[in-house]
């Protein structure tokens, strides 16, 4: 799973070795953020060939210490992944000197990655207007909990506090049960992307008018995001969603459903055209109660009784190749182990190895000016002259 085993005539992950070519080369940006979200918008901007400088405090970024890691290795695999393709320096921000020789990074810098708390950046000396007063165009991306201003600015944010408060834990878990936070880092990883793309939408008003801005972006309103039109229905209906376990509220069949062998399949008919498809196979087409979406909706029990008894008798291999013979949606429910061995992943080189390392590749693959995994996390100071 090499970065660069792939035919060079399609859009893909580019030579490793080539950050020239890539759409963000001659972009700086210093991350001094930690953790996951922060750190992750960064990272996104280095796999286009940004210069991202991590800076870390003489302890290092607490990821390098958090989660699964080779044996002997100091360095996190998380640390491995969301410190890729960055260099690496120590600057102790609470000593002058320290002070002085972030002030001279920022000075020529593009953009600064910041997510302390509101006042902190102010309390160390690196006030936004006094970065702005050396540097006019710097960008400056602050993620935090709640957002710069209002009621719950100053308190300490987790991705786990912000999703109970979003109202997503609510509606996550089985029909009587209680709620459930995701079991991975779904908003951090949600609030990396919105701060990458935040970033460039300010870079390109800096590049029109020359003015750099501070970007607000925080996980709390990064996960309300995901929450589609649920606060309008709230807002406009009083409409507020139940725990439903895999099933959406205006879409039926949707969910999991296991079969004769104890595999797992989901079954997904989110367009009428599909659905049609999957009553047919099922041999349900005719039956009034399951024409339209509002149908369905209304009849939800007994529809999905119908689809959990027709995938119940049938091994999971039968399964899939029924439904896909007639162009309906589903897929076998994955683990990483399966995931990593799946064909369509495998010829898609979704997954890169680095430095050893097994790894998501970018994101998003350009035509013309690909990303690249050009190495992963690398050692505290690694890059200090």
């Amino acid at each position: 799973m090499s970065a660069d085993h792939r035919p060079d005539d399609r859009p893909g992950r580019g030579p490793a070795d080539a950050p020239s070519h890539q759409a963000l080369h001659g972009l700086t940006v210093v991350d001094m953020a930690t953790i996951l979200a922060g750190p992750g918008a960064a990272r996104h901007l280095a796999d286009f060939g940004a210069d991202v400088v991590k800076v870390e405090a003489p302890a290092g970024d607490s990821l390098r210490r958090m989660g699964w890691r080779a044996p002997g290795d100091p360095d996190s695999y998380l640390w491995k992944i969301t410190g890729r393709n960055k260099r690496t320096l120590v600057i102790d921000l609470k000593s002058p000197d320290g002070l002085s020789r972030m002030r001279e990074l920022l000075r020529t810098a593009d953009v600064l990655v910041d997510n302390s708390r509101p006042g902190a950046l102010e309390r160390l000396g690196l006030a936004p207007p006094e970065l702005h007063a050396a540097n006019p165009g710097l960008v400056i991306l602050r993620v935090t909990g709640f957002g710069l201003d209002g009621p719950y600015s100053d308190r300490p944010g987790f991705a786990t506090i912000a999703e109970a408060l979003s109202g997503y834990a609510s509606i996550s878990g089985e029909a009587g049960g209680g709620p459930l936070l995701p079991p991975v880092a779904l908003t951090d990883e949600i609030t990396a992307l919105a701060g990458a793309f935040a970033i460039m939408v300010a870079l390109r008003h800096r590049d029109a008018t020359g003015q750099g801005q501070v970007v607000d972006v925080n996980l709390l309103e990064s996960i309300v995001q995901m929450l589609g039109a649920l606060p309008t229905a709230t807002a406009h209906l009083g409409y507020v969603q139940p725990r439903m376990g895999s099933g959406l509220p205006y879409s039926v069949p949707r969910g999991t459903y296991r079969c004769s062998d104890g595999r797992w399949v989901a079954v997904s008919a989110s367009a009428d055209t599909v659905a049609g498809r999957v009553l047919a196979l099922l041999g349900l087409a005719d039956d009034p109660r399951f024409t339209t979406f509002a149908t369905r909706v209304e009849h939800r029990e007994a529809l999905d009784e119908e689809v959990a008894a027709w995938i119940g008798r049938r091994t999971s291999d039968e399964v899939l190749a029924r439904f896909t013979e007639a162009e309906a949606a589903v897929a076998p429910v994955h683990s990483t182990a399966d995931l990593l061995a799946d064909p369509h992943v495998r010829a898609r080189q979704v997954f890169v190895e680095v430095d050893g390392v097994v790894m998501p590749g970018p994101i998003a693959r350009l035509a013309l000016t690909p990303g690249a995994v050009r190495h992963a996390g690398r050692p505290l100071a690694a890059d200090e002259t």
